[in-house]
C-alpha cells in the first residue's frame, strides 16, 4: 500500500518517467530478451552474464543517468556477480544480428502497443507502408584499443543504415556494419531482402542504384529515392512543367533504366528547379520514382522532403541520448550501443504516441525529446531508490500491449505539456571563421584489428 502511494504520486508529479520506466520493464522484459539473444546469437553464449543485464547497464548510459559504461557497472557490481573486464568483454562480443534483432523485436511489440493506443500518425502516401532509410556513420572513438594507439588516424568504429517507418515514428530495422570504410551500397542487397510488396522506400542519392532501383520495383515496391549522378539511364521525350512546390517548380521526365539482366525499366524522373540552391550549390534536384501516375509529381516532391524525418532522429539520439560512446572502441560494442539508442528512442517515440492519443497529433509534434530525456535522466535513481526493480516487474513486465496502451494513456493525462515543448527555432549567427587546424586521417577499427590478427597468425 505504502509503495502504491509512492506510485500514484510520482504518476502524478513526474508521469513522463513513470511512462518511460514502465515501458522499458515491458519492452525490455528479461526473460524476452535473453530469448532473442538465444535465438539471434551465432557464436557468442550467456555465460554468466545474460544480455539482458548488459542491456540494462548500456540502457542507463546511454540515457546518461550513468556517465560512463564503467560507473554503471560500480553501481550494479554485486547484482552481475561478474568483474569489468567480463562486462566489456561481453560487449565487444555481441554480433551485429543480435543488435539488429535488438532493434527489430523490440520496434514490432512498440508498434503493437502504439496500434492500441491509437497513436499512429496518418500515412503519408495511403495504401503504402512507407519506409525512410539513410545510414549514419559513428564517430571516432578514443585509441584505447593497443593497436590503435601508435596510429596518428581517428578510429572509426563502424556504420550502420537504420530504416525508419514514420508513420509509427520508429526505427524499425539497422543494418549494422563493422567497417567504418565500407561503402554503403555494400549493404544495399541485404536491406533488399526486407522489402515488400506495397512497400514505399525513400532515400537519398547513395541509395540510388540500378540494383536496388530494380530490385524494389522487382518485390512490387515503390521507391522515392534522389538521383545520382552515376544512375545509368536514358532520358525519353521532352519535360513537362507540372506545379510547384514550397521549394521550386516541379518537372516530369520519362526515364529509361536497364538492369543487369537487360530487361528495360521505364521509371518516371521529377526534377524540382529550387528557388534557393542547396547547402552544395545544385540549383535543381532529380528524383527518381515507379509510384503509378495517379500520384502527381509535385506529391513526389513533397514525399521526398519528408525524408527530413530519419535525420531529425538521428540529430535527437546525438543531441538527447549518447548513442555513440567514445570510449568503446571496439566496433561490435560501438554497433551495440548505437542500437541501444535506437531503441531508447523508440521507447521515447512511444511516449509521444501515448501524447498524440489523448492531447492530439499537433501536442506531440511540439514535444520536445531533450527535456524528456533529460526529465528520465535527473528522475530515474532516485525513483528506482524508492520503488525497486521488482516494483516494476510486478507491475508491468506481464501487461499485453492492449494493458500498456491503457496504462500509458492514463499517465498521459498528468502530463504539463508547456514543461517539455520544443523551444522556437531561429537562425543562428555565423560563427566567426578561425584558423584551419590540422586533422587526422580517419581509419575503419574493424580493418586494423583484422589487419592484426593476420599478422599475428602469419608470424605464429
Amino acid at each position: 500500500m505504502i509503495l502504491e502511494n509512492i506510485y500514484a504520486q510520482f504518476a502524478k508529479k513526474k508521469p513522463v518517467s513513470v511512462m518511460v520506466r514502465g515501458t522499458i520493464e515491458n519492452i525490455l522484459a528479461a526473460d524476452r530478451l535473453d530469448a532473442m539473444f538465444e535465438e539471434n546469437a551465432q557464436r557468442q553464449h550467456a555465460g554468466g552474464l545474460l544480455f539482458s543485464a548488459v542491456a540494462d547497464l548500456m540502457g542507463s548510459v546511454v540515457c546518461e543517468i550513468h556517465p560512463s559504461v564503467h560507473a554503471a557497472y560500480i553501481e550494479r557490481k554485486e547484482q552481475l556477480g561478474v568483474t569489468a573486464k567480463s562486462v566489456y568483454d561481453k560487449l565487444k562480443g555481441i554480433e551485429p544480428v543480435v543488435s539488429r534483432a535488438f532493434v527489430c523485436d523490440t520496434a514490432g511489440r512498440m508498434q503493437e502497443i502504439v496500434d492500441q493506443m491509437g497513436g499512429l500518425s496518418k500515412p503519408p502516401l495511403p495504401g503504402y507502408r512507407t519506409r525512410i532509410v539513410d545510414g549514419n556513420h559513428l564517430r571516432r572513438t578514443d585509441r584505447r584499443i593497443g593497436e590503435l594507439r601508435d596510429l596518428n588516424a581517428a578510429p572509426l568504429p563502424g556504420q550502420a543504415l537504420v530504416v525508419f517507418d514514420p508513420q509509427y515514428r520508429l526505427a524499425v530495422d539497422v543494418l549494422p556494419c563493422e567497417d567504418g570504410h565500407a561503402q554503403e551500397r555494400s549493404l544495399l542487397p541485404e536491406l533488399l531482402t526486407t522489402v515488400e510488396a506495397m512497400d514505399l522506400w525513400i532515400a537519398d542519392r547513395n541509395f540510388c542504384t540500378v540494383a536496388f532501383l530494380c530490385g524494389i520495383a522487382a518485390r512490387r515496391g515503390a521507391f522515392i529515392i534522389r538521383q545520382h549522378g552515376n544512375l545509368p539511364h536514358v532520358l525519353k521525350g521532352r519535360r513537362k512543367r507540372v506545379g510547384k512546390t514550397e521549394t521550386g517548380t516541379v518537372y516530369e521526365q520519362a526515364m529509361e533504366v536497364t538492369d543487369e539482366a537487360g530487361n528495360v525499366h521505364v521509371f518516371r524522373r521529377i526534377t524540382v528547379v529550387l528557388d534557393k540552391p542547396t547547402r552544395d550549390g545544385h540549383g535543381e534536384i532529380h528524383i527518381v520514382s515507379n509510384l503509378p501516375t495517379e500520384v502527381p509529381a509535385v506529391r513526389i516532391a513533397e514525399l521526398y522532403r519528408d525524408r527530413w524525418q530519419i535525420e531529425t532522429a538521428f540529430q535527437e539520439v546525438a543531441e538527447s541520448l549518447e548513442g555513440e560512446i567514445q570510449t568503446l572502441g571496439y566496433p561490435k560494442a560501438a554497433l551495440f550501443g548505437f542500437c541501444m539508442a535506437l531503441v531508447t528512442y523508440n521507447l521515447l517515440s512511444v511516449v509521444r504516441a501515448a501524447v498524440q492519443a489523448v492531447h492530439g497529433e499537433e501536442a506531440a509534434r511540439t514535444l520536445s525529446t531533450y527535456y524528456i530525456a533529460h526529465e528520465v535522466a535527473s528522475t530515474q535513481i532516485g525513483m528506482s531508490i524508492v520503488l525497486d526493480d521488482s516494483f516494476w516487474q510486478k507491475k508491468y513486465a506481464k501487461l499485453t500491449p492492449t494493458q500498456m496502451a491503457h496504462e500509458l494513456t492514463l499517465l498521459a493525462r498528468n502530463m504539463r505539456l508547456t514543461k517539455y515543448k520544443k523551444a522556437k527555432w531561429s537562425p543562428k549567427k555565423k560563427p566567426k571563421k578561425t584558423m584551419n587546424k590540422q586533422h587526422r586521417t580517419h581509419v575503419s577499427t574493424a580493418r586494423v584489428l583484422e589487419e592484426s590478427r593476420s599478422a599475428a597468425a602469419n608470424t605464429a
